[in-house]
């Protein structure tokens, strides 16, 4: 399962001796855990580029047993050993370990060591988790003053003054009109069970059951936020369209696709022959991340406030993923300027610790006590490590900065598909970004546009690992290469993320994508094995 450095190495970027945004110097790394040096890579160079996140800049190839030693989890066979026993021991259910044989060892910002010794740019981040990138130094700091306070870790639901700094951070952030009427619940440490407890709070308060929810939606793994997603069948749950650009479902894109949309939404609720009565709530991403990075218009946003307000319906607006910077503004739904009934969070507020919450209009408080509880309601090193990261992202303006940078990246992906056929779109919002991965000679005459292409997306993922860059994939068919670095990517790290990206791109699409004879003479393609499951 090991992946073999074949890849050439990475143009270098420009190097400067500048502060980044994740609260790090260039410089060598002296013993300390102090935000000037970075302790989690050894042999490290003495400067603070892209280059030195490169694996192909670590030395001489060594197998596993010598790279693993007894500090990295080695255990006998290496890392290859630790990843056998992985895939004998867990269930048939784990994800991410498949497409990403790598066995973690020492993390910081955009950068993962691995226990082979190769180093790796992450552009998955926890699944959006990690705002400020691995171990930032404020996150540090913030756990470690809780150790060493001896205040306790666990308290159940009590009030504590990590509790209270961490909700206070938090109502600093929210849209003012929901902050000056707000309630929070602190729920399981996971936003699923955050989403349960929004479905279950607006249908304590409304007395109804029904939820409208949106194709290609993703709120979880448990039975009601499944239910609420994409794939659900034989549920209580009136789908609706969710507006598409490329792919609109009915076929026109745009404003008008967004349009019938809401028509198709505001028809259903007031036909009385529809089948559908007024429901509990509605519950919608103001950017579909696993359905594929597909961020809702805004004017369709407002469409569907209006649409819920005329009508009693709590609108429920799930920020798992989208929130604290990650869309360019510290919350996705600001940029349409829609304040919703219910909030769900989770993911960046814990500081990569875990932690989900939801924050509500007081009017909905109508729960007793106990009707949602938790054993782990009350994570102490994730408040305090979720005060450390909102008031880092608020205080630095990090939000702007992903807004910026990822119009910035954006452009340059969409400059990289007019050479590649096989990119049938790109789009995203700040450093929320997809690329849609598609078969152009595949399309049949009444296709608007070509059919996805997984293969070739599953195969660009594995040429990315092999050049050490960590994508995730989405999408209605896994063909969408998903982007989702840290809010600290810096200039030189982003140009390092794109020239990998490009190059695993090409790789990909020459051996996937027939060429004629000539053509594939004189572009042989190296090369450059992924994993295997």
């Amino acid at each position: 399962m090991a992946v073999t450095e074949s890849a050439p190495a990475v143009p270098p970027a420009a190097r400067t001796q500048t502060r980044t945004p994740d609260g790090s110097h260039s410089g060598p790394y002296d013993g300390t855990t102090t935000e000037a040096h970075d302790p989690t890579v050894r042999g490290a160079p003495d400067r603070e580029d892209p280059d030195r996140e490169s694996p192909e800049r670590l030395g001489p190839e060594r197998s596993g047993a010598e790279r693993s030693g007894p500090d990295q989890g080695g255990g006998g066979g290496g890392y290859e050993g630790i990843l056998r026993r992985q895939s004998l021991r867990e269930s048939a259910a784990r994800t991410y370990a498949r497409s990403l044989p790598i066995v973690p060892v020492r993390a910081r910002g955009l950068t993962i060591e691995g226990a082979d010794g190769r180093r790796y740019l992450d552009c998955l981040s926890g699944a959006g988790t990690l705002a400020l990138g691995h171990n930032h130094p404020v996150v540090l700091e913030a756990i470690r003053k809780v150790l060493e306070s001896g205040a306790p870790l666990h308290v159940l639901d009590l009030a504590t003054p990590q509790k209270d700094a961490f909700t206070s951070e938090l109502f600093a952030t929210l849209p003012g009109e929901l902050a000056d009427n707000a309630r929070i619940q602190f729920c399981g440490p996971a936003g699923t069970d955050a989403v349960e407890a929004a479905l279950k709070l607006v249908r304590t308060a409304t007395g109804r059951s029904g939820l409208l929810a949106f194709t290609g939606a993703y709120h979880g793994m448990t039975s009601g936020a499944l239910d609420a997603s994409g794939g659900a069948t034989d549920v209580r749950v009136t789908r609706l369209p969710y507006p598409q650009q490329y792919r609109c479902p009915f076929g026109v894109g745009g404003a008008p696709g967004a349009q019938l949309a809401a028509r198709w939404t505001e028809n259903l609720l007031d036909d009385p022959k529809s089948g559908v009565t007024i429901p509990a709530g509605m519950i919608v991403e103001a950017v579909q991340g696993e359905g594929g990075v597909i961020p809702a218009p805004d004017d369709w946003m407002r469409r569907m406030r209006h649409i819920t307000a005329e009508r009693s319906i709590p609108l429920v607006v799930d920020e798992v993923q989208t929130g604290v910077g990650r869309t360019g503004a510290f919350w996705a739904v600001e940029h349409s300027g829609v304040v919703p009934d219910v909030m769900v969070l989770s993911k960046a507020i814990g500081g990569s610790l875990p932690l989900a919450v939801i924050v509500y209009r007081s009017e909905l408080d109508a729960w007793e006590p106990g009707a949602h509880a938790g054993t782990f309601r009350g994570n102490q090193l994730a408040m305090a490590a979720g005060t450390a990261t909102l008031a880092y992202v608020r205080e630095n303006k990090l939000a702007e900065r992903a807004g910026t940078l990822g119009d910035r990246i954006l452009g340059q992906l969409r400059g990289l598909a007019a050479a590649h056929p096989c990119v049938g779109d790109v789009r995203g919002r700040g450093l929320m970004i997809g690329v849609e991965l598609v078969d152009p000679d595949a399309a049949g005459p009444d296709d608007l546009v070509p059919p996805a292409a997984p293969a070739l997306a599953l195969a660009v993922q594995q040429e990315c690992l092999a050049r050490g860059l960590i994508v995730e994939l989405g999408g209605r068919h896994s063909a969408v290469v998903r982007l989702l670095p840290p809010l600290t990517l810096t200039d030189e790290q982003a140009t390092a993320v794109l020239d990998r990206f490009a190059d695993a791109l090409a790789a990909a699409e020459r051996a996937h994508i027939p060429q004629p004879p000539a053509a594939r003479r004189a572009t042989a393609p190296r090369t450059a094995p992924g994993p295997t499951h």
